[in-house]
């Protein structure tokens, strides 16, 4: 019986983020450049898209770039931008024939007009689509998105449309990039290392982390079946004991 068969249905998380790391690291094994790396890692999303959609995930977040990413060499941020808009074009037919729906959150605007053109079409292509929803974070950064919610709430404040006795925990969340999408049940990040980084913080409150040593460009469906049916062998308390969940 492979980990596929023994993952049940009816306890799947309903949203699953994945922080996709360990391309460059990938490439220097194999004694190639880091964008070598980043081009068999998409190899890697095509095949984690194909894997959620198969045991029926709703939703699919994929870290793919941080706002700290533009710090990297101008040569390795043009060549990922240059291959993000290759990615989207050549699997717009893919996510059309599997159903899968496309959305991004981040700072969008900061990312060049063409990766955005070409980003916004197919989101307007498969916004009918009734299966997976595929949401990339790109030029994503938490802590920024969190800081933008407190600067609309507090400008819905000095405007007197709200009072601060009106703030609640939904109010923030509501002013969050993921506001039409719930929150993750279960976070993977490959490569072997153990940090968030500044990925979905408010988010994942109560999100079951799960860590890898598998490098992304090795990342295989097995490995997100793994993931998966780990998550299902965890009690989620949420604060109460495990004589309470019994009841």
């Amino acid at each position: 019986m492979s980990i596929k068969d023994k993952i049940t249905k009816d306890k799947l998380p309903v949203h699953v983020a994945i922080i996709m790391d360990g391309n460059g690291r990938w490439a220097k094994k194999k004694g190639n450049k880091r964008i070598f790396g980043h081009k068999n890692g998409v190899k890697a999303v095509k095949e984690t898209v194909e894997a959620a959609g198969e045991i029926g995930i709703k939703y699919l977040t994929l870290y793919a770039f941080s706002t700290e990413n533009w710090n990297r060499p101008k040569v390795e941020v043009d060549a990922l931008m240059s291959l993000f808009i290759t990615a989207v074009k050549n699997e717009t037919d893919n996510l059309m024939k599997n159903n899968v729906r496309m959305k991004a959150i981040g700072n969008l605007k900061s990312l060049p007009a063409s990766v955005l053109e070409n980003l916004n079409e197919i989101i307007d292509k498969t916004q009918n689509n009734t299966g997976l929803t595929l949401i990339l974070a790109l030029s994503y950064s938490s802590r920024q998105e969190i800081t933008n919610a407190v600067k609309n709430i507090a400008e819905q404040i000095s405007s007197g449309k709200i009072t601060n006795k009106d703030i609640t925990e939904k109010t923030i969340s509501d002013h969050l990039y993921t506001n039409q999408f719930p929150d993750p049940e279960l976070l993977i990040r490959t490569s072997g290392e153990y940090r968030i980084s500044n990925f979905l913080l408010w988010q994942i409150s109560y999100t079951e982390l799960y860590f890898t040593d598998t490098l992304w460009p090795d990342f295989s469906k097995e490995d997100f079946f793994n993931a998966v049916y780990n998550f299902q062998q965890r009690e989620r308390r949420f604060g109460k004991t495990s004589e309470q969940l019994k009841k």
